[in-house]
């Protein structure tokens, strides 16, 4: 029976995000077992670093523990928070005795595959001591557009290593496939998905609320167009615009009063607030950052029967010709594209097409990957 060793870029009592799909997936699909190896910070510390962990205390979303199956273990990644400098490997190579150990134990059993989620000196190291584990790049998000400095440095040193060790590359958008082009025939891609099963039946979808209201869910970060989302209000005062989630940065004064914010939430509880929406945006920024993004919110907003009102960034720009996406920016109509948007109606069959189509299990077994 085929395991897997998988290093992921986040915590396992995260929110359900690719990382966790894909392992359920392999399980799924395989029987076998699976061995998370927990994140470590991979870059400096900063200030903003600081403004997080508060941010987090006021607006986080209270934490619950996510079940474990039996067929999967977690192994936390002690380090401290110095990956960029020289040595840094060695030295945190002396906190990672245990998880060497563990994989020699985990993948001494038969065939076992090793898959990346997140460049490190950690799957580096993994990689270069465990030769036989077939090894998958599963790439989520542009990693070193999160960083500065010399901790973007070392991240795009350790992005194009681990690309030219592993014996396939998955890459989350179109943008990240154009950048690793040289992998070749090594090269898969599988754009996000949705969680199906965590949404109610297409029949038991409610009516759009007679009353019309803007929503979003996420996290409001420094990716968020403050600006759009508050012309939009201004445009239309009589319509609530909500914004559900965590906020890491500052608001902006005198918000428009039709603009409401609400804390995160537990992700059941957010499909619920969904479900009160009559529009879903994706209000982005066109950065750096979000130019390699497919939104989840995207399929879930879509998979609820909602049409979808977002910025053109990332893999959104390219879905301009799809049911259901009205695409906005500094050119654009807003009212226009509002009234497009909150005219648009879903037929049933056409939401459990939509469905069908992008659930995590199928685009992973589109992807043609070696599992």
């Amino acid at each position: 029976m085929t395991c897997l060793i998988y290093v992921s870029p986040l915590p396992w009592d995260s929110f359900a995000q690719r990382p966790h799909k894909f392992v359920e997936w392999f399980h799924a699909k395989n029987g076998g077992s699976v061995l998370w190896i927990d994140p470590y910070p991979t870059r400096l510390p900063a200030l903003e670093d600081l403004r997080r962990l508060r941010a987090r205390m006021s607006h986080g979303a209270p934490a619950t523990p996510r079940p474990l199956p039996s067929w999967l273990t977690v192994l936390p990644a002690p380090a401290l928070p110095i990956e960029p400098l020289p040595g840094s490997g060695l030295f945190n190579g002396l906190f990672w005795k245990r998880i060497h150990q563990t994989v020699e134990r985990f993948s001494a059993g038969g065939h076992c595959l090793l898959a990346i989620g997140k460049p490190s000196k950690l799957a580096l190291q993994l990689m270069h001591r465990h030769p036989q584990l077939v090894s998958l790049f599963d790439i989520m998000d542009d990693f070193p557009a999160f960083y500065r400095g010399l901790s973007r440095f070392s991240m795009e040193q350790g992005e194009r290593a681990v690309a030219a060790q592993a014996k396939q590359v998955l890459v989350s958008s179109t943008l990240l496939a154009e950048r690793f082009a040289a992998c070749g025939k090594r090269l898969r891609m599988a754009l996000n998905a949705c969680a199906i099963e965590t949404l109610p039946q297409v029949p038991d979808l409610p009516a759009r609320p007679a009353s019309p209201m803007l929503g979003y869910v996420g996290t409001i970060a420094k990716w968020f167009d403050w600006e759009m989302v508050i012309a939009l209000a201004v445009a239309h005062p009589a319509v609530p615009v909500r914004l559900i989630g965590p906020v890491f940065g500052s608001i902006p004064t005198h918000l428009p009063r039709n603009i409401e914010l609400l804390p995160a939430c537990q992700h059941q509880q957010a499909i619920a607030h969904m479900q009160a929406f009559s529009v879903g945006l994706i209000p982005f920024k066109r950065t750096t950052l979000t130019a390699s993004v497919d939104p989840i919110k995207y399929y879930e907003y879509r998979a609820l029967g909602l049409p979808v009102l977002s910025s053109r960034f990332g893999e959104m720009a390219m879905r301009e010709d799809q049911p259901g996406v009205f695409l906005m920016d500094q050119d654009s109509n807003l009212e226009q594209q509002l009234r497009l948007a909150l005219a648009h109606r879903d037929q049933p069959e056409a939401i459990q097409a939509f469905r069908n189509r992008h659930s995590w299990d199928a685009r992973f077994e589109a992807a043609g990957i070696f599992f």
